[in-house]
């Protein structure tokens, strides 16, 4: 399940507008970057250490039982193939991901795809969310971080991740000035991995720490 990119997406459509609030291409690069750590938390791929066959740093596709989930399986396809440093496979997956998002999402009944009347050739969608209940608690988790200093789960700590790496989280919350250095404080300490020390965290959330780390130093260099 590519919960980590579907969380971030749901976040984003979560306006009155019912479309997602960042603007392209930083969009396109978050959800990439999203699914790639999906993949890093089902324990699919990781970074190369010393000792790997290729140089470090770069993202490893590993043998794993069982089927990609079918948002994921592009990118897992993308590093079966050969391994990539992680903003090369940013951009590789960048103009895809938010499509196989949004069509998947419809046909599991989060959100309604709704033709708006346009100019431009080509028709013209908005997405409104079916239901709140899921990104109400993704939302929650996510200020329950930030603000309250909850250790958060795994996913709640990549989505903050990613939005923070691309000065995201403008799109999701209106602070005032206090309230920003609070908040971007307080991601940079999740984004650098606190939040793997501050619960219990097994082989998964390591992994996926790890990851996160290679994938959110690779994000400001594609802004």
């Amino acid at each position: 399940m590519a919960q980590i990119a579907e969380d971030v997406l749901l976040l984003l459509l979560d306006n009155a507008s019912a479309l997602p609030g960042l603007e392209r291409p930083r969009r396109d690069h978050v959800l990439a970057a999203a699914t790639l750590l999906d993949l890093a938390y089902a324990c699919r791929i990781r970074p190369a250490a010393a000792g790997d066959p290729v140089p470090a740093g770069r993202l490893l596709a590993l043998a794993a039982p069982g089927p990609a989930d079918p948002v994921t399986a592009p990118a897992l396809t993308l590093l079966q193939a050969r391994p990539r440093e992680p903003g090369r496979a940013i951009k590789k997956l960048g103009g895809t991901v938010e499509d196989r998002l949004l069509v998947h999402l419809e046909r599991t009944g989060h959100l309604r795809r709704m033709p708006v009347p346009s100019k431009r050739l080509g028709r013209t969608y908005r997405y409104p969310l079916t239901s709140r209940d899921r990104v109400g608690a993704a939302r929650a988790a996510l200020l329950s971080a930030l603000f309250d200093r909850t250790p958060p789960a795994a996913v709640t700590a990549a989505a903050i991740t990613v939005l923070h790496a691309v000065d995201g989280l403008g799109a999701l919350l209106s602070l005032n000035d206090r309230g920003w250095r609070w908040v971007h404080a307080r991601a940079g300490e999740i984004a650098a991995g606190s939040w793997v020390d501050e619960a219990p965290a097994g082989l998964a959330e390591v992994n996926l720490a790890v990851t996160a780390a290679a994938v959110r130093q690779a994000l400001p260099a594609l802004a």
